[in-house]
């Protein structure tokens, strides 16, 4: 559950820096909206300052454009418009642009009105009418022309007369003999005491502003036709996403270091919690297995107790079984049973001595032994069963001092010299190799060239009670093991080739 909890609220956090990291991404997407919506205003805003009679002309217009796309921010650096485009329809080539060339033909920017590329986004606004009364959208008119720079045509009218006489009008037309200007024949407007009365209910033509004769749109179907190609319908804008992109990547790395923080959270929080766990079973273990040591220990002292009273009465039933045995009127079967008894009682009580050598405190009283002198020793104390085996024993090795408990080092390589003994047959072979390790390490070796032991049972043969000799206790080797442990070393069995067992005791300390 702790577990499910912590996965719950990394997960609810790390969702958290992606919903955020989202809608920082949308807000960045509608600053750029807002800007270019910006730029739209300031040029619909100038298209509206500049016209006349619902057209714009492009020789205003276009320093603005420029302006807008070469110019500078508020912070010095460069124009935040790449291209700017003023549009009649998307299948016709723009009618005022300035930067780079954009295609509004694409149907990202067709259908959605804006389209993200990988630099730069775009956008299209429409352009409406110039003001609450005319939706008329506006035309854009190239120019000037030399006639446009005149005014606004010829003048109708004579000149008032001055006092040299009356001057000639050069903007008047001249009449000729059928009655008709030469201004009707070049398909200018007549004269209004020439023109046919209009039907009521029709609508007036609209007149064509000074700048359509300029341009040489002399009808009115091709001043219509103009107007059609040159208004303006849309403006397509293109702002670099060099500050959107830089703004996102930090927001993005700022959420991925929250992100793996919380994940280091998380993770040092579920080991946290699993070492607090992992440390109270072990607490309770310990407890558990404290009381049974305490149990074990108390039920130690009992037992050896039990068998050291045990040894007193049977050294009774041995001592009459022993008088009975040597006295000369006993009948020779009852001297046979009482010297069974005698050797039943010996193998018990040496079962119970090493009973109760087993179950002693190890305490260890360290000195500096000699190992050589040790081995002599213990030679000595097993000369008889080495000459009533026939059995060859040699002290190997350097003449090493260590630090140990001499008693104890005394009864372990005891125990292993005995067990070595009880394994090989008459005539065998048996060596105590002493070898420094290092500059204060040392190893003692008990070889011999006896059957030695099956691998299956080197690992088990330091157990209590295990034994693969007919007349061992298996208390033995198990005692060597307790000393061996007590001091701190290692002991190990081994295969001795070609034949017999090594019993190998390591990390001896080695003294001057």
């Amino acid at each position: 559950m702790v577990y499910g909890l912590l996965v719950a609220v990394w997960v609810l956090v790390v969702g958290w820096q992606v919903e955020e990291h989202v809608r920082f991404r949308e807000y960045e997407k509608s600053a750029l909206r807002r800007r270019a919506k910006s730029v739209a205003n300031t040029l619909g805003a100038v298209i509206r300052g500049s016209q006349y009679r619902g057209a714009t002309f492009k020789r205003v217009l276009q320093p603005v454009l420029d302006d807008l796309v070469s110019g500078t921010n508020e912070s010095g650096s460069a124009a935040e418009v790449v291209s700017i485009a003023l549009l009649n329809t998307p299948s016709d080539p723009p009618l005022a642009s300035a930067g780079r060339t954009v295609d509004p033909q694409q149907k990202e920017i067709v259908q959605e009105g804006e389209r993200w590329g990988a630099r730069t986004v775009t956008f299209v606004y429409p352009i409406q009418g110039v003001n609450a009364t005319n939706t008329q959208a506006p035309i854009l008119v190239e120019g000037p022309t030399n006639s446009m720079r005149e005014g606004r045509g010829p003048r109708r009218g004579p000149k008032p007369p001055t006092d040299e006489g009356p001057t000639p009008d050069t903007n008047s037309s001249p009449v000729s003999s059928e009655g008709i200007s030469n201004s009707q024949t070049a398909g200018e407007r007549p004269p209004p005491e020439d023109r046919p009365p209009r039907p009521e209910g029709e609508p007036r033509p609209p007149r064509r502003p000074f700048w359509a004769r300029g341009l040489g749109l002399n009808t009115d179907q091709e001043y219509q036709a103009y107007i059609q190609k040159r208004e303006l319908h849309g403006l397509v804008v293109s702002l670099p996403l060099e500050s959107y992109q830089a703004a996102t990547t930090r927001d993005l790395w700022l959420r991925c270091v929250i992100a793996f923080f919380a994940t280091l959270s998380a993770v040092g929080a579920a080991f946290a919690w699993r070492n607090l766990t992992t440390t109270s079973d072990l607490q309770l273990r310990l407890v558990r297995a404290s009381e049974l040591n305490t149990h074990l220990r108390e039920m130690n002292l009992a037992a050896a107790g039990l068998a050291h009273e045990t040894r007193n009465p049977l050294n009774i039933i041995r001592g009459l079984a022993h008088m009975i045995s040597k006295r000369n009127e006993t009948e020779p079967e009852i001297q046979a049973r009482s010297r069974e008894i005698v050797e039943e009682a010996d193998k018990v009580a040496a079962q119970l001595n090493e009973f109760i050598n087993y179950s002693r405190p190890r305490e260890v009283r360290r000195s500096a032994v000699s190992l050589r002198a040790v081995a002599s020793e213990v030679a000595r104390a097993l000369s008889y069963d080495l000459e009533e085996k026939k059995i060859n024993l040699q002290i190997k090795g350097e003449g090493l001092t260590v630090e140990a408990d001499e008693q104890m080092l005394r009864q372990a390589l005891f125990n292993l010299i005995l067990n070595a003994i009880q394994a090989v047959d008459g005539d065998g072979q048996i060596e105590i190799v002493a070898e420094k390790c290092g500059s204060s390490e040392a190893s003692l070796e008990v070889r011999d060239n006896g059957p030695g032991v099956s691998a299956e049972n080197q690992s088990e043969i330091f157990k209590p009670y295990f034994t693969t000799q007919k007349t061992g206790t298996g208390l033995g080797l198990a005692v060597v093991q307790q000393i061996v442990l007590a001091h701190g070393w290692e002991i190990e069995c081994l295969a001795n080739e070609p034949e017999g067992a090594i019993f190998r005791i390591t990390h001896l300390k080695a003294v001057a």
